[in-house]
C-alpha cells in the first residue's frame, strides 16, 4: 500500500494565478485534450504512481493532470531551478497532485526535492535530462525495484540513457520521446526557435535586426534558433563540429565559421549543443564589448562561467536574468539566465500548441511502456511510428485539415520489388 503524499511548495496562496495559466494552455492543447478523454475512459494508470520531472510551468502542469485523469497518483518536481513557476505548483497541489518544487532553490534543496520525488516510490517516470533516472541508478538503487519504466523528454537525457544501456547499467525500459518525429521536427525546431527569442527579447529589450547572431550547433534546435534569428533580421553565423550539418547550414544560407572566428564578430550568442564548454575563456577573450551570451541546451555547462569569472574583475545583476561581467580591459560581457535554458529560465518555454504534440507523445509513450515493460526489457526504445503518426493525425484533425490516403493498388505498387 502506498503512503499518502504531502507537498513542498513556496506559497500555496498563489494557486488562483496558477490555475488561470493552466486553463489558458488547456484551451490551446487539443491533442492532449483528446488523449485525456481516452485516459478518463480507459484508466491506463489506475493504481499506479507516476513521478514527473519536467520544466514545471503551465503546459507541464496540464500534462500532469492528463496523466492523473488516467487513474495515476502523480508526483512532480522541476527539471531546472529557474523554470519552476510557484503559482503553477500551488495550483497543482489544489488539484490533488503532489509537488516537490520551488523557483530558484539552492543547489542542495533542488537535489533534495528530486530525491523526495523518488522516495514516493513511483511505478513510472517521465524524465527531462535524465536526472531522476540517474539518481535512481547511482544513489538510490533501493528504489529501483518498483519502477516499471518511463519516458525521456530531451536529447541530453537520451544520451545519458544510451550510455547507461551500453554499459549495462540501465535497469528498466525508457522511451526516447525526443527522437519521435513529432518531437524533434516541431518542438525542437519551431518550439525552441520561437521560445529562445521570446526569452532573449523580453529579457534584453534590445533589437535583433542588423546584429550578428552566433548559433552554436545546428541540430534541430539550432536550426530553429537560426531560422528565427534570420526572420528577425539578424546576420546569422553557425558553428559546428559535424561536417554534414555545417554544409547544411551553409546551404541554408548561413555563414559557417569556427568558434574562434565567430567569437570576434558575434553580438548575440546562443549555445544549442548539449555539450560542455562550447564557449570558453579563449573565445570570451576575443569577444566584442557588450556581447550577450545565452544557452538553450539542457544544462548550464555550455558557457564556461568559471573561466568567464576568472577573466573578470567584477560581476553584477543589471536587469532581471542578466548578469554583467566586466573584463580586466573594461569590456563588458552579459550572461542571460545564469547560463541556464534561456527560453524557460527567462521565458515561458515553448508555445502551448507545440507542447501539445510533445506532451501528447509523453502521455501515450508512458502508456506504451506501462503496457509493454516486461517485453521491452532494460533498454532505450523509440516511440512506435504508429503512435507518432497518431499524434500528427490528431493535430491535423484539430486544425480541420484532411490529407490523402493510399489506395490498395498504390500500396501494392510501393510494396512490390518487381519491374514497374
Amino acid at each position: 500500500m502506498k503512503t499518502a503524499l504531502t507537498s513542498i511548495v513556496r506559497d500555496p496562496s498563489l494557486a488562483p494565478e496558477g490555475k488561470l495559466k493552466i486553463d489558458w494552455v488547456q484551451a490551446h492543447m487539443p491533442v492532449l485534450n483528446q488523449i485525456r478523454k481516452e485516459f478518463e475512459r480507459d484508466q491506463p494508470f489506475k493504481g499506479l504512481r507516476v513521478a514527473i520531472s519536467l520544466h514545471l510551468e503551465a503546459k507541464t502542469a496540464y500534462l500532469a493532470k492528463v496523466v492523473q485523469a488516467g487513474g495515476a497518483e502523480v508526483v512532480i518536481t522541476g527539471s531546472n531551478p529557474l523554470s519552476t513557476q510557484d503559482d503553477v505548483c500551488a495550483a497543482l497541489v489544489e488539484d490533488g497532485i503532489a509537488v516537490y518544487a520551488k523557483y530558484n532553490p539552492d543547489p542542495q534543496e533542488y537535489k533534495d526535492l528530486m530525491v523526495k520525488t523518488l522516495e514516493t516510490k513511483p511505478d513510472l517516470i517521465i524524465d527531462d535530462g535524465g536526472d531522476l533516472v540517474s539518481i535512481l541508478h547511482s544513489e538510490r538503487q533501493d528504489l529501483l525495484a518498483q519502477v516499471r519504466g518511463g519516458a525521456e523528454e530531451t536529447t541530453t537525457g537520451i544520451l545519458r540513457l544510451k550510455a547507461m544501456e551500453k554499459d549495462g547499467s540501465l535497469k528498466f525500459p525508457m522511451v526516447a520521446v525526443n527522437d519521435a518525429y513529432c518531437k524533434y521536427l516541431f518542438d525542437n525546431r519551431y518550439g525552441t526557435g520561437q521560445s529562445v527569442w521570446d526569452g532573449i527579447n523580453r529579457t534584453t529589450n534590445l533589437v535583433v535586426a542588423g546584429k550578428t547572431v552566433v548559433v552554436n550547433g545546428y541540430g534541430w534546435c539550432g536550426k530553429g534558433v537560426a531560422m528565427r534569428a534570420k526572420g528577425l533580421g539578424a546576420n546569422v553565423v553557425v558553428t559546428e563540429v559535424d561536417a554534414i550539418r555545417a554544409v547544411e547550414a551553409y546551404m541554408d544560407g548561413f555563414t559557417v565559421m569556427s568558434m574562434e572566428e565567430a567569437a570576434k564578430v558575434g553580438e548575440f550568442f546562443v549555445t544549442v549543443t548539449g555539450n560542455k564548454d562550447v564557449i570558453r575563456g579563449e573565445h570570451i577573450a576575443n569577444m566584442k564589448d557588450g556581447a550577450i551570451l545565452s544557452n538553450a541546451g539542457h544544462f548550464d555547462i555550455e558557457v564556461n562561467l568559471v573561466e568567464l569569472a576568472e577573466l573578470s574583475v567584477s560581476k553584477r545583476v543589471v536587469r532581471r536574468n542578466i548578469e554583467e561581467y566586466v573584463l580586466k580591459d573594461g569590456r563588458k560581457i552579459y550572461v542571460l539566465a545564469e547560463g541556464r535554458l534561456v527560453n524557460l529560465a527567462a521565458g515561458d518555454g515553448h508555445p502551448a500548441e507545440i507542447m501539445d504534440m510533445t506532451f501528447a507523445l509523453q502521455a501515450i509513450a508512458l502508456r506504451h511502456v506501462n503496457e509493454n515493460y516486461e517485453s521491452i526489457g532494460s533498454k532505450v526504445v523509440n516511440v512506435p511510428y504508429e503512435l507518432d503518426e497518431l499524434v500528427a493525425r490528431t493535430k491535423l484533425e484539430s486544425l480541420g485539415i484532411k490529407i490523402d490516403t493510399l489506395s490498395e493498388e498504390q500500396k501494392a505498387y510501393l510494396d512490390s520489388w518487381a519491374s514497374h
